[in-house]
């Protein structure tokens, strides 16, 4: 297992892919590290142990990379979800940039409403998307919503259902800024930290599920994904609202 994660954060590597490549070298060396204390023969002892040390300092080389693309401004990931994966709950998509330091989130997208009963679940998913920063280790106070405001007669229910999880997030400490804006049209999201994450489809790239008791309903990684590209940055200075 060490082997092939080693192998997959070469080829990672290869592709420019470096903060993949970094979690893959780490994982490996880990694993590598548990062969070693499993191994009595020392001829092999060595061999792994000149392995890791060369995997070792590459990682760090990744790091620094890393680190110098995000002081620079230049960094930038790019996630292609295909149509119909599935693995790509908010938990996975998020949880890496979700540090301990972030306190403050913003979220911009024109689609956090209920235009038609067939789609209800774009206000469920901005909810899954709030539990999830309540889950998480992070220590979030506030949340920007920047969204549009919703046609005709489902203005008022848009309200209504904000305002229900507004004053939910409020028992957790959590404060909700909503603001609206009718020319909005950009979807990304924003972390104190300095990460910015823009989906093409917004918050909204799952599929509705087949009916309430299917697989995949309450379990996001399970639910299959419309095809849509993640790109993910590192500003030095995220913008306000």
């Amino acid at each position: 297992a060490g082997a092939e994660t080693v192998k997959r954060a070469v080829q990672l590597d290869l592709a420019s892919r470096f903060q993949e490549s970094l979690v893959c070298y780490q994982e490996g060396i880990d694993l590598l590290l548990q062969v070693v204390k499993a191994t009595a023969d020392e001829a092999k002892k060595h061999r792994y142990r000149q392995k890791i040390s060369e995997y070792m300092t590459r990682a760090e080389d990744i790091k620094k990379h890393i680190e110098k693309e995000k002081q620079d401004g230049k960094y930038h990931k790019q996630i292609r979800i295909e149509e119909n994966a599935t693995g790509f709950g908010y938990e996975k998509l998020f949880q890496e940039y979700l540090t301990e330091i972030v306190s403050e989130v913003w979220v911009e997208d024109p689609y956090i409403r209920q235009v038609h009963q067939a789609s209800r679940y774009l206000l469920y998913n901005f909810l899954r998307f709030c539990e999830m920063l309540v889950k998480g280790p992070c220590k979030v106070k506030t949340i920007h919503l920047l969204t549009s405001y919703d046609e005709g007669s489902g203005r008022s229910q848009q309200m209504t259902i904000l305002e229900e999880i507004k004053q939910s997030l409020s028992n957790y400490g959590i404060t909700l800024s909503i603001d609206f804006s009718s020319s909005i049209h950009d979807r990304e999201i924003r972390f104190n930290n300095g990460w910015m994450i823009k989906i093409g489809r917004g918050l909204d790239y799952f599929k509705k599920p087949q009916g309430r008791f299917s697989i995949g309903y309450c379990d996001f990684d399970l639910r299959p994904c419309h095809e849509t590209t993640v790109d993910v940055f590192h500003t030095k200075h995220t913008k306000k609202m």
